[in-house]
């Protein structure tokens, strides 16, 4: 037997056996910290991923008191989470997908296989209207969420920066669904507004005081070393090339042209930023450190771009 796989007996003794959701989440945590499952899709370690996929499941808040989660599960909510944890440890399911719930900047939102789980540290500037970079966020009009995906990034964009147009862009008709999914869910539906584009193909002049862009930016190495849990992503979302910049150049030879004059354009490369240096050695691209984690984000002015790139 396959030990990174719990079994059928493991899962029907836990029905016997269990009966609180402190015994759940208890008994999956040790489960998922047994079977070698990889953490990267919002926790890093198995009790906040015991968390993520109990409590919503049970459709029961985040922050739920202590003395609720002393309360028995039926036969049917055991029998439901036990066919929720063995997918997660046997086929390697990330929770969000599980749940059809990932949180970005503290805010839930609806995702499925057609998205990316969210995660990025843009979630961090955007908590901070990205000061020092923009002092005046009343000034900000127009932005562009490039490669918007579930649209998470938009709408907390859009949350951030009052009064602020979002256009939300993406290369996938499916990914598309999935935000509008969520712009309605916030009522956003007049401020924000799903685009299909292949990077800007599809939005025509429109000039943006702010573009924040999260492209795909896995090089061919790192795609081809994924753990399992990422295969369930589109690869449309991750793979970039060989070394995962094909659509990081696009955003910078023609950024200028989309950007106000005092227009910033932030993008976020990940691991690739290793050849963003071999790439761009001279640059003036600043790159942003992050008090709750994270890297591969930089920042660069569209005077910085027209100097640099000449357009």
């Amino acid at each position: 037997m396959n030990e990174n796989l719990i079994s059928d007996a493991e899962l029907q003794e836990a029905q016997q056996e269990l009966h609180s959701v402190s015994d759940w989440l208890r008994w999956t945590t040790s489960q998922f910290s047994a079977h070698g499952i990889y953490f990267g899709h919002g926790t890093d370690n198995a009790w906040d991923e015991a968390v993520a996929l109990i409590l919503p499941s049970l459709h029961l808040p985040m922050d739920a008191p202590q003395n609720l989660l002393g309360s028995r599960l039926t036969s049917t909510e055991k029998a439901h989470l036990s066919a929720l944890i063995a997918r997660r440890i046997n086929e390697r399911t990330p929770v969000a997908y599980l749940t059809n719930q990932g949180y970005f900047a503290g805010m839930p939102f609806y995702v499925d296989e057609r998205v990316l789980v969210p995660r990025s540290p843009f979630a961090e500037l955007i908590s901070e209207q990205f000061s020092p970079w923009i002092q005046h966020p009343e000034q900000i009009t127009r932005v562009l969420d490039m490669c918007t995906g579930s649209g998470c990034i938009a709408i907390a964009l859009a949350q951030a920066f009052d009064n602020a147009l979002v256009d939300a862009v993406d290369i996938s008709p499916d990914a598309l669904a999935v935000a509008d999914i969520n712009i309605q869910d916030y009522q956003l539906e007049d401020r924000v507004m799903p685009i299909l584009s292949d990077v800007f193909s599809g939005v025509g002049d429109e000039k943006y005081d702010l573009i924040v862009a999260n492209p795909p930016y896995v090089d061919a190495e790192d795609m081809a070393d994924l753990p399992e849990e990422f295969h369930h992503e589109p690869e449309l979302g991750l793979a970039s090339g060989e070394d995962g910049l094909d659509v990081t150049r696009e955003l910078l030879a023609k950024a200028s042209a989309h950007l106000t004059e005092q227009g910033l354009l932030f993008v976020e490369v990940g691991n690739s930023m290793v050849h963003m240096d071999m790439l761009y050695p001279d640059a003036p691209f600043t790159w942003l450190e992050f008090e709750h984690g994270g890297l591969g984000v930089f920042m660069i002015s569209k005077a910085d771009l027209d100097a640099y790139f000449g357009q």
